[in-house]
């Protein structure tokens, strides 16, 4: 199994996670979004990934799979390891809805090509970009934290780690890079803290991964 993706890549960050707490093996290639003009518009990856986007997962027998919420759901029902979604229907709604509210909601928003997109076609300068990332980022932390109000314990689908949660620290982490106060949000705080004191969350720091400069 090998995970094709980008040591500042908020999806790709949230399989390193999953793989980390479900102890599964997989090489990492760094596929450099930057670099180059942007390693993932190269013909070999995006023969693997037509989205030009990271991650991507390819199995051992050579098997594609695009997109990180698709690739965390394969990694759950693969059933090894331990188990990052509740066993009954409504906890996995509500724990999906917490996934689906970062990653198709916020992420989406504020990704690097939409950023690159707002500097360059766009022409606007650096104030005017952060100001549409940070107003995306409150827009999804101030429903996000209500969520967490009513689910949240140390986790945030009370005290068993979820793909909520590997889906929330990468979102804090791209947070705090550009600065986006977070003192109205005391619940995504405090999890994420909690969760990054773990091993697993650890080991899957962008600044600990080996194509991080």
């Amino acid at each position: 199994m090998k995970l094709y993706g980008y040591w500042r890549s908020s999806a790709a960050y949230r399989i390193r996670i999953a793989l980390n707490l479900k102890g599964i093996e997989a090489e990492h290639q760094s596929v450099h979004l930057v670099k180059n003009g942007g390693e993932q518009h190269g013909r070999d990856y995006i023969a693997l990934n037509p989205q030009h986007l990271v991650p991507t997962l390819v199995l051992d027998d050579g098997t594609a799979l695009t997109q990180s919420l698709a690739i965390l759901e394969y990694l759950e029902e693969r059933g090894e390891g331990m188990a990052l979604l509740p066993t009954d229907a409504l906890g996995k709604a509500q724990v999906r809805a917490m996934c689906l509210a970062i990653a198709c909601e916020i992420h989406p928003l504020n990704n690097l090509r939409v950023l690159q997109y707002l500097s360059g076609d766009m022409a606007l300068d650096d104030k005017v970009k952060n100001d549409w990332y940070h107003h995306w980022i409150h827009e999804g932390f101030k429903a996000l934290e209500r969520m967490l109000v009513k689910h949240s314990g140390r986790f945030c689908f009370g005290d068993t780690v979820t793909l909520a949660d590997a889906c929330l620290v990468p979102q804090v982490y791209n947070a705090r890079r550009f600065n986006v106060p977070l003192d109205n949000y005391p619940n995504i705080v405090r999890i994420s803290d909690y969760c990054n004191s773990l091993p697993a969350f650890v080991a899957a720091l962008p600044e600990n991964q080996p194509d991080a400069v």
